[in-house]
Order: structure tokens, then sequence, then C-alpha cells
């Protein structure tokens, strides 16, 4: 009973991550449920993004949790599942070119201030370790850009 009081309520979120060496690893995040003193929900770019050099992902298959380094971790794919309203963002097209020869295209749809919202302004914010790519079917790839060998407009 008091055990339970101790827990930090999280939900899981399934992703598929490409890590370095290793490969396609698929299982879910721990992420922060909306609740009465979280104004949102947590996303997985808010745990790639923070200072914490390792992730936990709970696998299914097998049943287990993994610590994985955050700078091993190429990209990471899940479902987005409230889409941002376009007017509240600038909508940037591009194309991810990445060190194994990948390519990665989509949009990158951020509130940027207007003197900074240029591709290369986001690209460069020193906050985000992971860019946040958006497919045309509402699904996301975050890109560890120490992956990124270049970016095409």
């Amino acid at each position: 009973m008091h055990r339970d009081l101790l827990k930090i309520p999280k939900k899981l979120t399934q992703v598929t991550l490409w890590v370095h060496p290793e490969g396609r690893v698929v299982g879910s995040l721990f992420l922060r449920p909306l609740g009465p003193n979280v104004p949102r929900e947590e996303e997985p770019s808010d745990v790639l993004n923070t200072a914490d050099p390792f992730l936990v992902l709970k696998r299914d298959n097998p049943d287990e949790l993994r610590f994985y380094n955050k700078s091993s971790v190429v990209r990471v794919e899940y479902g987005e599942e409230t889409p941002v309203a376009a007017g509240e963002v600038q909508i940037l097209s591009c194309t991810l070119h990445l060190m194994d020869g990948s390519l990665i295209a989509g949009t990158i749809r951020k509130a940027l201030a207007p003197d900074r919202s240029r591709l290369f302004d986001y690209l460069n914010l020193h906050d985000e370790r992971f860019v946040k790519v958006n497919y045309d079917d509402d699904s996301v790839c975050l890109v560890n850009k120490a992956y990124i060998t270049c970016v095409t407009p």
C-alpha cells in the first residue's frame, strides 16, 4: 500500500527505436500523463530532449526493461496522438540525410520567433538533441542531430 504512494504515474507509449549498432528495437517509453499538476501530457520528444543521458524502454519481447544511452539512439518513430494545428506553427519541409544513407523526408512544425523562423534556426536550437519530423500520415520521427550529415529544404 505505501509503495503505491511513491509511484509516479506514467503511461506507456509504443515507439520504434533505431539504435547504433543494435538496429531496430520496438518497445514503449514511460510518459507522464495529463494530471492536476501537469499542464500537458509528456511526449517522446520531451523524454529524448532532456539532459539525462539515458532513457527507459520497456520491451515486450522479451519482457524486460532496458536503459538506452540517448547518444546511441539514431531515431525514434511513433504515431502522434494530437497533431499540432497548422496556424500555431511554422511548417518547414525538409529531407534529413543520415550517416547510414537513410533519407527522412517530412515537415518540421514548430512555433518559432519571427526573427528565428528559418530551417537553419530550428536545426541550431541548442536545447534539443533530436529533430522532430512529421510524416504525412501523422506519424513522427525524432532524429538525433549527431547522426545527420546534411539537411535539404
